[in-house]
């Protein structure tokens, strides 16, 4: 069974891929300025002091300009720095400077701080390939996310950032997977 639902993810992940890849850029601006708006309205709707986050990639719905929000607010903001043993580690950012980790991933340049960092934090926003209706998330098949989260006692909300289209009514998913509280995507904020 599992071998069927990892085939299963990889072929919805490279689906979507190839969705995000091809989006025309006048679309693809629209939505990450709305993205953009609403992960504001969340962070602000929550009274959020202290977040994670991540620096999009290219593919990604763009997070900068939210980060950028962020700091500018006085938000504190740790965004993730990945490890060879599947962690986590995070990094404060300040808007500034960014590198590329040992995965290829943009990353903060800022003193590293441990997996248990992210403990502080009052809202954690997460990347995603898709999530369904019920709240699994499906990420891009590195599990990071599923760890630190399936790691921690008490988090508070954890929110997925992705197109209007990658909300839908089932996944394909694992003992692993982490549900999320809810999404963010063009359209508004669903919360589960």
């Amino acid at each position: 069974m599992t071998d069927d639902v990892s085939t299963q993810k990889r072929a919805l992940r490279a689906e979507l891929r190839e969705r995000r890849r091809i989006t025309p850029s006048t679309e693809r601006t629209a939505a990450d300025a709305a993205i953009t708006q609403n992960l504001i309205d969340l962070a602000s709707g929550l009274g959020s002091r202290s977040l994670s986050a991540y620096l999009s990639t290219p593919d990604e719905p763009d997070t900068r300009d939210f980060l950028d929000w962020a700091c500018g607010s006085g938000i504190r903001v740790l965004l993730p720095v990945s490890r060879a043993d599947g962690l986590l580690d995070w990094a404060p950012y300040d808007g500034e400077d960014e590198r590329l980790d040992d995965f290829g991933m943009p990353a903060p340049t800022s003193e590293l701080l441990g997996p248990i960092a992210v403990n502080d934090v009052d809202l954690i926003v997460v990347p995603a390939a898709s999530v369904d209706r019920t709240g699994m998330r499906m990420g891009w098949g590195r599990g990071y996310f599923d760890k630190t989260l399936g790691s921690m006692e008490h988090a508070p909300p954890v929110y997925a950032v992705i197109f209007d289209d990658e909300l839908v009514d089932w996944l394909p998913s694992e003992r692993h997977d982490q549900r999320v509280n809810g999404v963010v995507t063009p359209s508004g904020i669903v919360a589960f």
